[in-house]
């Protein structure tokens, strides 16, 4: 059996970060208009995975009852038995530990604005027994990285910036939909709410194309804001190229792919999307 620290790296699912990671770096590189001093960087990175493990570890929690009871989530660690509740309670309470220690060695306007980010942690997990716009939530708690990136460097936060949001929380909620997919039977059977559950899996897939429109149109408002060079706009079409790709291949008559999109295809759009940003800032 796997050691404790790699049961609970596998319960939050730390590789996941590098969903989000290269977003919060895209933040912090906007906010120094280029490399930020490493040091700084680093707590940036080291914020963000503590938020992400504190988010996972309460999901994991107060959504152990639910995912006993869902065939395809009942092996997971807290419903098989691999980790007990009050070892992932002490995992959240080390995590926020970690994020407010991250937070006071960046800039000032992070030790008041964390909580902010935070607290819809705390509520996303009892959305989806209430409203499908649990979905748009997800994208709001994940979105806010790289937005709380650009805050932690710049220690201010403009309007523009939001744009940033856009980008990351509509397309998380929109590859969300698409994952959700996978438990329509369950989440009918069990009242759980999502779009796919409430609308039918074909206007819910429908939905998700919305959404990821919408991130492209939040990644030309970044580029427009921050005067970014012709290589991001090259990246930005390569994104939206690829977005095209994942609803090819997961349609209301073939889900068997939505993992292939879910890991390879998003995880390879938020590197691409840093590496336009980073070239981009390069040749300015």
């Amino acid at each position: 059996m796997p050691s404790l620290p790699r049961r609970l790296a596998n319960l939050v699912r730390l590789e996941h970060s590098l969903f989000a990671l290269p977003y919060a770096v895209v933040g912090a590189l906007l906010a120094a208009d280029g490399l930020p001093p490493i040091v700084e960087l680093l707590w940036v990175g080291i914020a963000m995975v503590a938020a992400r493990t504190l988010a996972m570890g309460l999901n994991r929690l107060i959504d152990a009852e639910v995912d006993a009871r869902n065939p395809r989530t009942a092996k997971r660690e807290i419903p098989a038995g691999l980790v007990s509740k009050g070892q992932v309670v002490g995992l959240c309470v080390v995590s926020l530990v970690v994020l407010l220690v991250a937070c006071w060695n960046l800039a000032p306007l992070t030790r008041w604005l964390w909580p902010f980010v935070v607290v819809p942690f705390l509520i996303y997990p009892y959305l989806k027994r209430f409203t499908w716009a649990c979905h748009l939530w997800l994208g709001l708690c994940i979105g806010l990285a790289p937005v709380a990136a650009y805050v932690a460097i710049a220690d201010a936060l403009p309007l523009a910036a939001f744009w940033l949001l856009g980008v990351v929380g509509f397309w998380i909620a929109g590859f969300d939909i698409i994952y959700a997919t996978m438990d329509v039977e369950h989440d009918v059977a069990e009242g759980i709410h999502s779009a796919p559950a409430d609308f039918g899996v074909g206007r819910a897939l429908w939905f998700a194309r919305v959404l990821h429109v919408l991130s492209i149109v939040s990644m030309i408002g970044v580029g427009v804001w921050a005067g970014l060079a012709w290589p991001y706009w090259v990246a930005v079409a390569a994104c939206a190229a690829l977005l095209i790709y994942e609803h090819a291949i997961v349609r209301e008559d073939d889900l068997s792919r939505v993992n292939q999109a879910f890991f390879n295809v998003n995880v390879i759009l938020a590197f691409l999307y840093l590496v336009g940003v980073i070239a981009a800032l390069a040749i300015t």
